[in-house]
């Protein structure tokens, strides 16, 4: 039992809410001068359909009703107390004569108790306390029923919306770092996914060698050799909080400034580049050793782009598209192994803590005019060396 129910289950007679119903006044006045003394709270009415009436506006806790008044009689009235879904529950003692019959009757429109006229007063109120607290046991039961019901609908609504979530999250993480994408979801704003314009960096990357190298090996061994690489760089892509534009076969797409905000993404993408090409450099001693030649190169272009998501109900990709994401593909195409070629503007983003060395100027494929190309040979380390990465991944 719990703690509520014990306390109503103990509930002293003060407060317990008593309809009497008779009509003869002094049947009514007797019956409250009973039971008002001991804390009752009485209300009295003197025909069957005024008892109805005064059920329809107050909360009671018992009915004492008496069988034989003009009009609706007790029986009839207790019919429809009980018929009634709102007061189906409510007790209701039938103040009878004596006999057996009224008792049988009584008990077929569905009373709960009896109290024989002349009655015993000590035995009315036993009787009205007992079925008191029944009432008000069953009047909890349906009140944490209900708080139950709506404890479980408030459950499933949390449910379903944290399944949106985690569904909305892992199609937010196909693109976004895993931390971004949970600020996404968190806040519930997705209007990023809506076309618009920003000026981003993009970095391409892929792997020298590799059309020749799946040509000619199996594909059990093609497949070993991605995974490997497409994890090294995966991960790194978000260590950076880079946007993932794309995995496709050997070559990668990511881009910085979107939808993130990224004030030092020129400096962040060549960072991750670096980084990206130390781990392929390790990379690469493995394959090596087992007689694949695969190199790396890199790409890296600032400028504008329209970004948006693409694709189909069910398959929803987010793309950016513009001249600057096929300069990043031109240079990457240019790089021989182990370069990363960039942009005049990504070299106009970078501080003094890089080493760079210009190519001149460039005639890129699909570009219409030849690009001033810079190669980023590493990063200068506090002690003045070249290629020193600091450890800090964050600029």
């Amino acid at each position: 039992m719990t703690a509520a129910a014990e306390e109503l289950a103990t509930l002293p007679p003060g407060g317990v809410r008593v309809l009497v119903v008779d009509d003869l006044e002094q049947n009514r006045k007797l019956l409250h001068a009973v039971l008002e003394p001991h804390g009752f709270v009485v209300r009295s009415e003197a025909s069957g359909a005024a008892a109805l009436d005064a059920l329809a506006e107050c909360a009671v806790d018992v009915v004492l009703l008496d069988v034989l008044m003009p009009g609706l009689d007790g029986y009839e009235t207790c019919a429809r107390i009980k018929g009634d879904p709102r007061t189906a529950m409510l007790p209701v003692v039938m103040v009878t004569a004596s006999g057996s019959r009224e008792r049988l009757r009584a008990l077929e429109v569905g009373a709960d108790d009896f109290v024989t006229k002349p009655f015993d007063q000590a035995e009315l109120m036993a009787r009205v306390r007992s079925l008191a607290r029944v009432k008000r046991l069953h009047d909890t039961v349906v009140a944490q029923t209900v708080a139950l019901e709506r404890w479980n609908a408030e459950l499933e609504s949390r449910v379903a919306e944290q399944v949106a979530d985690l569904e909305r999250l892992s199609r937010l993480r196909r693109f976004l770092s895993p931390q971004i994408a949970g600020l996404i979801v968190e806040s519930g704003d997705e209007s990023f996914l809506e076309s618009h314009r920003r000026d981003i960096t993009t970095v391409f990357t892929d792997l020298r060698g590799f059309t020749a190298f799946a040509e000619t090996s199996e594909p059990e061994e093609t497949m070993s050799v991605l995974r490997d690489y497409h994890a090294a760089l995966g991960e790194l892509v978000f260590r950076y909080e880079g946007t993932l534009e794309h995995f496709a076969g050997d070559g990668l797409m990511v881009f910085f400034n979107d939808p993130p905000p990224c004030a030092d993404a020129p400096e962040r993408a060549v960072r991750m580049a670096l980084d990206m090409r130390d781990r392929v450099d390790e990379l690469a001693d493995h394959w090596h050793r087992q007689g694949h030649d695969l190199g790396f190169g890199v790409g890296i272009a600032q400028g504008y782009a329209t970004l948006g998501r693409v694709g189909f109900e069910g398959r929803w990709d987010y793309a950016a598209i513009g001249t600057v994401t096929n300069v990043a593909a031109r240079l990457c195409a240019a790089a021989a192994t182990r370069q990363v070629l960039v942009s005049p503007r990504v070299r106009a983003g970078l501080d003094d803590g890089f080493e760079t060395r210009s190519l001149g100027p460039m005639e890129l494929r699909g570009i219409s005019r030849p690009l001033e190309v810079h190669e980023v040979i590493g990063t200068i380390g506090t002690i003045g060396t070249i290629g020193t990465r600091q450890q800090e991944v964050d600029p």
